[in-house]
């Protein structure tokens, strides 16, 4: 089966209509050309991060150690003009770490809340998976919610807020996987490819010229978007048409997924409200005020290849997550 072409901003259909100069499109479009300054290739990844941004959601960066995971994060808050933290999860992470936690002040004698890093825009959660399931636990209620709750009072997080998490390919030693729950709270599952041989001889030679991805703003990276560009899409995204027979191609396509003979889980009902929101922010993108199937196709793979499971002996057939939503693809009849 012919593998699915990556989404990228640059390729977005379009129709007839032109953007008008300025408006929130213009400036989240414009994140790429500041991403390409200091990031070559990985369109699709900027494309996801974009969408997950437009509908509130997180991403999962997932690609083997040197192909720009943590730096494509950096360059986008950067580019955005938000607020960001980064944590290092390491085996010996603890919860408090992550989301704060209640300090004993000797001249007060009371306990004070310090916020974790958790309590920022954008959240780099480095190498999510080498950490153990307790740790990764403590997004869970932030990712969800969109607060902490600490001695059982809640704690607002800023907005917007977005958790970008990397992590090595799970048979890398010394991972842990991320549980099911865990996995089911991130948006989209993006994974990031070794470069071709012509983006690998820029990346050296922008390196041979001097570039230090340490030093963005050296780059000429600058931020062309901000909170109320996010704000100002979310928006407009609500008012998109998605007519009934659209509706029902997502709901068929992530039916047919629980029937098929390569999965132990298919995709659930939230897996299939997360393909309807980035369905709407991809055509939103598009220029287009309606949902097409091919909407919906761009985004199948990136939304739904973390939600199912595939049975022991299709994974020692050599089936994975891709395939099989492609099969789908292909054996549901789509709207004309």
């Amino acid at each position: 089966m012919t593998e699915q072409a990556p989404i990228s901003l640059t390729e977005a259909p379009t129709d007839s209509r032109e953007t008008p100069p300025g408006g929130p499109r213009a400036a989240l479009t414009a994140l790429r050309t500041e991403i390409a300054k200091a990031v070559v290739g990985q369109d699709s990844a900027v494309t996801g991060l974009v969408v997950a941004l437009l509908c509130g959601g997180h991403v999962l960066l997932e690609g083997v150690p040197g192909v720009a995971k943590t730096l494509l994060v950096r360059t986008l808050s950067t580019a955005l003009a938000l607020d960001t933290k980064r944590i290092q999860f390491t085996p010996d992470l603890m919860p408090g770490d992550v989301t704060g936690s209640l300090v004993y002040d000797a001249r007060t004698a009371e306990f004070s809340f310090q916020p974790g890093p958790v309590f920022t825009n954008l959240l780099l959660a480095d190498e999510i998976n080498r950490t153990p399931p307790k740790t990764q636990a403590s997004l869970l209620e932030a990712m969800e919610e969109h607060q902490v709750t600490v001695d059982g009072e809640p704690r607002p997080l800023p907005v917007p807020f977005l958790v970008a998490a990397t992590q090595n390919p799970v048979e890398y030693e010394g991972t842990y996987p991320l549980p099911e729950a865990q996995l089911d709270r991130f948006l989209l599952k993006l994974v990031l490819p070794l470069p071709s041989r012509d983006q690998e001889f820029q990346v050296l030679s922008r390196h041979a010229a001097g570039f230090d991805p340490r030093n963005l703003a050296a780059a000429g990276v600058r931020p062309v978007a901000g909170p109320a560009d996010i704000t100002a899409a979310r928006a407009e995204i609500a008012e998109l048409t998605v007519s009934p027979e659209i509706l029902a191609y997502i709901v068929d396509l992530c039916r047919a997924t629980r029937h098929s003979p390569s999965l132990s889980i298919g995709v659930s009902p939230r897996g299939a409200t997360a393909l309807l929101n980035t369905s709407r922010a991809w055509a939103w993108l598009a220029g287009r005020d309606y949902v097409t199937p091919d909407d919906v196709k761009a985004l199948a793979l990136p939304t739904l290849r973390h939600r199912i499971q595939l049975r022991a002996e299709a994974e020692m057939e050599g089936v994975t997550a891709d395939s099989v939503i492609q099969a789908v693809l292909a054996q549901t009849p789509a709207p004309r």
